[in-house]
């Protein structure tokens, strides 16, 4: 980074004129006045970055490298659909061949020369060296990756992909991915905008003509041509930002020319410190940053609550204002953020602005609102632009400070009603602040009642919606808590606001619903959302407290939809049409309908155990009903999950408490898993007893068994693993201890129980066999048993919906390895238990789901 100290003088680059400006008046901020002549010198005190690195090109290479993957995967399993646009393309070939009056090599030969040399030269006479060897090594970078791709799809590619990116040159199909193509790309990429170097402009309109003309004429194939651009791209994006590039911001003179052009002349301009700036550590920046004036509170609040640069800009009669500038090289970051937070949350997120200048309107329009609606907030007194910045200026609130900065003991019921009031004005216009951090909450100290300002309204929204408006009011709340605590935070809100907008609050307090800076503030005093809904119940006693389900999906539900689409797409590549063919055709379909009845008959036994565990008395009808809306749920939820959710929905409606619930659904869970494990155990013990199929368990599984207990038993001396495995245990332990030993003083009910689970399980053990037979192979029941327990607990382990995919591939291992079914065949029968055992029953789960709703059971 670079310092600029010395003034800069009139007319370097600016747009400055000679005639009479508008300049600042004082008291309420309005431009009045003339200014006789510009100054011919202006002191600007400012730290410039040397280089910056955008994350736009970052953005830009993730893109480019999700494009050139999807046109390996079309080149592939797509070869019809490019092939047959090559061949439309290439139709005009006969007739371009005519028209041109130079051979196509020597065009390319023309382009590949010509470009680079006028490129390059005019990077030289322009004395941007870096930037010169910036784009001959994204040519490099370009090319050397286009000779790695030539030899993994060589070596590794198969006869698919590399038929998709060749074409047929002399009567042979050859690979042709255009190094040429991504040379010049990648050079041209970091050389910089064609809006301001005429070769480049030129150059990439060469470049296409060049590209049309060789896939006319069918020198390239067009997946190829396509890969080498993108290559190219990546290339060129990636060095670029590796590298930086010169920043387009306002600087300097250009920063003088935007100031002037909105009505004002400056003194000075000297820029506040910020994160970005400060942590960069290098010498210059160092001795730049120790040169700058102290920053007031409340521009330093500005700056934390913005993210953006801010200057300190005086005028000649003696005035501060605050001028803030948005760049566009900035501007992607935070649009991504609030997307990304509109997509994950339910409607606490804005609309996300798509450009520099939408931004910069929408914080004008945000601001001239808040100040209609006689919110006390600094005054937006004119916009301009400059270069790739958007510029606000505003008056400055200097003697004003932000309310992180005030002492706990200073923020006293008239600061507390001074901040709500200010926000009440807000919402009766029907504007939403949507970021509220003690950052933009600003206290100014006065004889007689303090004044508060809100500033920072970039984020808000006008004819904003009552969630908008309540999550506003969360927010404060929130943030006051960490101020003065729960109990005179909800005191204040209660003192300024009707009990309704109050009790509705109580569903929103959640982190993840909280600004960025309130967030980190609450991690660090986590106790505080809990004294909150404490206070808030204390104060309202019928207000909900329970948190409202605000995120659409987290990083779960992510993993267990891309699990999902591998498991779908794992399932379907191991189908062997040959090898399963003949084994359908021959297929008995009465045992596929046993089968699909046992498959039945476990929701029975789940619902007796489920009854048996149960506090309250529960009809065995509608218990099985409950199990068989599971299977619809299974849809949407983990191998499990499903089930139990139910059960505690089923139970929590008929009065038991949820604590209560809680630990019986745990119980019943729990108990399967124990049976799970003794069948197991029985099976094993009792696997060598003759049968028409012999079967012993392989030397190598009692090894792995072994290595497996002796790994367990060894990290269990460690104290930090026991600690570990305390914390995960120890609350199911705590939970459903009492339940079981309310249970076992009652034999009957650990009979149902233990009968329920052996029934489900011998249910779907007897189903897997019937579906074997229905294929006519061949088991022992112990082989089928151990085959389906094992399979069934291995596939559930991973978090797909219902075990898609997991379940089935391992019951196809287990079948092929334990009782030496084809493997062709064998995932045949697992993909047919799956269908007679689980998707069938789905139908019967939504009927079941709809009833049971009807009924008020869930």
């Amino acid at each position: 980074m670079a310092f600029l100290s010395p003034p800069v003088p009139d007319g370097a680059g600016g747009d400055p004129g000679t005639g009479a400006a508008p300049a600042p008046g004082t008291g309420t901020g309005t431009v009045t006045g003339t200014v006789r002549a510009v100054r011919s010198r202006v002191d600007v005190q400012d730290v410039r970055p040397s280089r910056v690195h955008r994350p736009s090109d970052l953005l830009g290479l993730t893109l480019t490298a999700v494009l050139a993957v999807l046109v390996v995967i079309l080149a592939t399993y797509a070869q019809n659909t490019t092939t047959g646009v090559a061949e439309d393309v290439q139709g005009f070939a006969t007739l371009l061949r005519r028209i041109l009056f130079v051979p196509v090599n020597v065009l390319v030969g023309i382009t590949t020369v010509v470009v680079p040399i006028a490129v390059l030269t005019e990077l030289a006479l322009r004395r941007l060296g870096r930037q010169l060897l910036q784009a001959v090594a994204a040519a490099v970078v370009a090319m050397l990756l286009v000779a790695a791709l030539f030899w993994v799809f060589l070596t590794f590619g198969s006869d698919e992909l590399v038929q998709g990116l060749s074409v047929r040159l002399a009567g042979q199909w050859t690979l042709t991915i255009p190094e040429y193509t991504a040379m010049l790309t990648a050079l041209l990429t970091v050389a910089g905008p064609r809006s301001r170097r005429r070769s480049v402009a030129w150059s990439w309109n060469l470049l296409w003509l060049t590209t049309g003309v060789v896939v006319i004429t069918a020198a390239v194939s067009l997946a190829g041509l396509g890969l080498a651009l993108l290559v190219g791209r990546a290339a060129g994006l990636g060095v670029r930002y590796l590298g930086g590039v010169d920043p387009e911001r306002a600087y300097g003179s250009a920063l003088l020319a935007g100031i002037r052009r909105a009505g004002v002349e400056p003194a000075t301009v000297v820029r506040v410190p910020d994160p970005v700036i400060e942590a960069d550590r290098t010498p210059a920046t160092v001795d730049a940053l120790a040169m700058l004036p102290a920053p007031t509170p409340a521009q330093c609040a500005l700056v934390e609550a913005s993210g953006d640069r801010v200057y300190d800009v005086a005028t000649d009669d003696g005035r501060h204002l605050d001028l803030i500038v948005f760049d566009g090289d900035r501007q992607v970051v935070g649009m991504l953020t609030r997307l990304w937070r509109s997509l994950r949350l339910r409607g606490l997120e804005g609309r996300s602005a798509l450009s520099l200048r939408r931004a910069t309107e929408r914080a004008a329009l945000l601001s001239y609102a808040a100040r209609a609606a006689g919110v006390r907030t600094p005054r937006l007194l004119s916009i301009a632009e400059a270069e790739d910045s958007m510029l606000l200026l505003q008056e400055s609130t200097d003697a004003a400070v932000p309310l992180s900065d005030v002492p706990t003991q200073d923020i006293g019921n008239d600061v507390l009603h001074a901040i709500w009031e200010q926000l009440n004005l807000a919402h009766a216009a029907g504007i939403a602040h949507r970021s509220l951090t003690s950052d933009v909450i600003l206290v100014e100290r006065r004889p007689g009642a303090p004044r508060v300002w809100i500033t920072a309204w970039e984020q808000g929204d006008v004819a904003s919606s009552d969630l908008a408006r309540r999550m506003d009011t969360m927010q404060l709340i929130a943030l006051l808590g960490l101020r003065v605590g729960a109990a005179r935070a909800v005191t204040s809100a209660a003192e300024m606001l009707p009990a309704a907008d109050i009790q509705a609050i109580g569903p929103l307090l959640q982190t993840v619903a909280l600004p960025r800076r309130t967030r980190e503030e609450m991690r660090a005093h986590k106790e505080v959302l809990a004294e909150l809904r404490s206070a808030l119940v204390a104060r309202l006693p019928e207000a909900d407290v329970q948190p409202e389900q605000l995120v659409r999906f987290g990083a779960r539900t992510l993993l267990t939809i891309v699990l999902t689409i591998v498991a779908v797409f794992a399932v379907l590549a191991s189908v062997n049409v040959s090898q399963i063919g003949p084994v359908l055709a021959a297929s008995d379909w009465r045992y596929s309908a046993l089968a699909f009845v046992l498959g039945l008959v476990t929701l029975l036994g789940a619902a007796l155990a489920f009854v048996a565990f149960s506090p309250v008395r529960l009809p065995v009808w509608r218990a099985t009903l409950v199990q068989t809306a599971a299977t619809f749920v299974a849809l949407a939820a983990p191998a499990g999950i499903g089930p139990a959710a139910l059960n505690l929905r089923m139970l929590t409606r008929r009065g038991v408490s949820a604590s209560l619930a809680g630990a019986t659904v745990a119980l019943v869970q729990v108990s399967q898993f124990v049976t799970t494990l003794l069948l197991l155990l029985v099976l094993t013990v009792t696997s060598g007893v003759q049968s028409s199929t012999s079967f012993s368990v392989p030397p190598a599984a009692l090894i792995v068994l072994a290595v497996v207990a002796a790994g367990v038993g060894i990290a269990l001396l460690f104290p930090g693993v026991r600690t570990w495995t305390q914390r995960r245990i120890g609350p199911t332990v705590r939970q459903t201890l009492p339940r079981l030993i309310e249970v076992v003083g009652q034999p009957w009910r650990l009979a149902l129980a233990l009968g329920g689970n052996v029934l489900m399980t011998m249910g779907y053990v007897l189903a897997f066999d019937a579906t074997l037979a229905a294929l006519g192979q061949k088991a022992s029941l112990v082989q089928v048993a151990l085959v389906f327990l094992t399979g069934n607990t291995a596939g559930s382990v991973i978090p797909t919906p219902g075990g898609i995919g997991t379940v089935e591939g391992a019951l196809a291992l287990g079948l092929s390895t334990i009782a030496g079914v084809n493997p062709g065949v064998a995932g045949t029968v697992a993909l047919l238990f799956r269908l007679l055992t689980f998707w069938l029953r789905i139908p019967f789960g939504w009927l079941a789901m709809r009833y049971l709703t009807r009924a008020g059971e869930l």
